[in-house]
């Protein structure tokens, strides 16, 4: 039993349509809002909830997971034997060892330290591995562990307060790189205790651009988890921390700020708040303008062709397939210098033709997406749904398809 008397769908042998309302309120989703998620009414939505419907079947369970954001179908359906982890990808061959160095105190040791100067270009040139590689998670899960065992060094073994804050500035910034490796793995604990010690480390740093960072992953790690208000203050807080800085002409800051404000339009399009969603991703639109045309932030990607993808996702999650397609079309994938990030557009793309009804195309576009970047496809909850779905699909040519892509990226091992 919840702290506030309500049943635990997890420990309760309640009916489905009972769990599904208790997970939808406990989202603060009303029936309006679910049911424009999943392309159903509220009055169908009800009907579930009180049992006149039974339980859907496969391709509206998936519908229903992504949008309750529940990371196991078992917790929306009760069968414990059936458990489906579509926002979880498989483990990293690379995970132990990332996971030893976050864990790692190493307060013995006495190897040289390295300057901040090496290590953010060390860092730099990580990200910019990560950007080029078709394997990202392999790239970056084997440079981590070095990074984390010398930034961390870097920090204790600064000499006075002014070398202290440098390092954890790139201590937080390792942070943020390993929370692009640790994301969708089945290590999640992880993953909160690198997000706030980044954030920490940014703090301490006092450095802006690095808070930035660590606060736009921050929000998104609330945001996945379900906690919109909590992902809402962090975007808030730490926007108005950066703007303060923006006169100062820092155009990473103002990347950074830009994101941030992206990020609370994501937020606005999952509660169905059309108007401020999309009013909050033109105020990143004009932060990009103001950056030069070729300009691509590392670690956000903050640029003009990845706002123009923002567009996409933002009509996705207000359900507007059309728009989201003619988004698409606005924002061609090849223009984002980056591959997984150009593979993960590629996603919200096929999402779009998936929510419009064009399944064919959505199929093409995650094989697109996949030959780009596989495990970018491999480890994203939305192309594993999508793939999912179409295995049960009454087309023949479609179901070989979503097969031999559902084999390729793990779904079927």
């Amino acid at each position: 039993m919840a702290v506030d008397g309500t049943p635990d769908p997890y420990e309760v042998e309640i009916p489905f349509g009972t769990r599904l309302k208790l997970h939808r309120t406990r989202r603060g989703l009303t029936r309006d809002v679910l049911g424009g998620l999943v392309g159903r009414s509220a009055s169908w939505v009800k009907a579930v909830e009180t049992g006149r419907l039974g339980t859907p079947k496969l391709p509206i369970l998936l519908r229903l997971v992504e949008a309750l954001r529940i990371r196991d179908l078992a917790e929306l359906t009760g069968e414990q034997s059936v458990p489906v982890d579509l926002f979880t990808g498989p483990g990293h061959t690379r995970l132990p060892r990332v996971r030893a160095s976050v864990n790692a105190l190493t307060l013995g040791d006495d190897g040289p330290a390295p300057t901040v100067e090496r290590l953010r270009a060390r860092l730099a040139a990580a990200w910019r591995a990560r950007h080029s590689a078709s394997h990202h998670r392999d790239v970056v899960g084997r440079l981590l562990p070095a990074l984390f065992e010398d930034s961390q060094r870097a920090v204790r073994r600064a000499e006075d307060g002014t070398a202290r804050r440098a390092a954890r500035s790139v201590l937080s910034e390792v942070c943020s790189l390993a929370q692009f490796f640790i994301a969708y793995q089945p290590a999640e604990s992880l993953l909160w205790r690198v997000a706030e010690r980044g954030m920490v480390a940014a703090q301490e740093a006092e450095d802006p651009h690095a808070l930035g960072v660590a606060a736009w992953l921050l929000a998104q790690a609330h945001r996945d988890a379900g906690d919109w208000e909590a992902a809402d203050a962090v975007t808030e807080d730490a926007s108005r921390h950066l703007v303060r800085h923006l006169p100062d002409g820092d155009r990473d800051v103002l990347a950074v700020w830009g994101a941030l404000r992206f990020e609370a339009g994501y937020t606005a399009a999952r509660r169905g708040q059309a108007g401020t969603a999309w009013r909050h991703w033109d105020t990143a639109r004009k932060a990009a303008e103001r950056l030069p045309a070729s300009y691509f932030h590392p670690m956000t990607s903050f640029s003009r062709p990845v706002i123009a993808a923002h567009a996409v996702t933002v009509a996705v999650e207000l359900r507007s397939g059309h728009e989201a397609v003619r988004q698409a079309g606005r924002a061609p994938a090849e223009a984002i210098p980056s591959r997984p990030r150009g593979a993960r557009h590629r996603i919200e793309q096929a999402r779009a033709h998936h929510l419009a009804g064009q399944r064919d195309e959505a199929l093409r576009v995650l094989e697109a997406a996949h030959a780009a970047a596989p495990e970018t496809v491999r480890y994203n909850g939305f192309a594993r749904r999508m793939v999912l779905e179409e295995l049960e699909s009454r087309d023949p040519r479609r179901r070989d398809g979503a097969g031999g892509l559902a084999e390729r990226i793990g779904l079927l091992t």
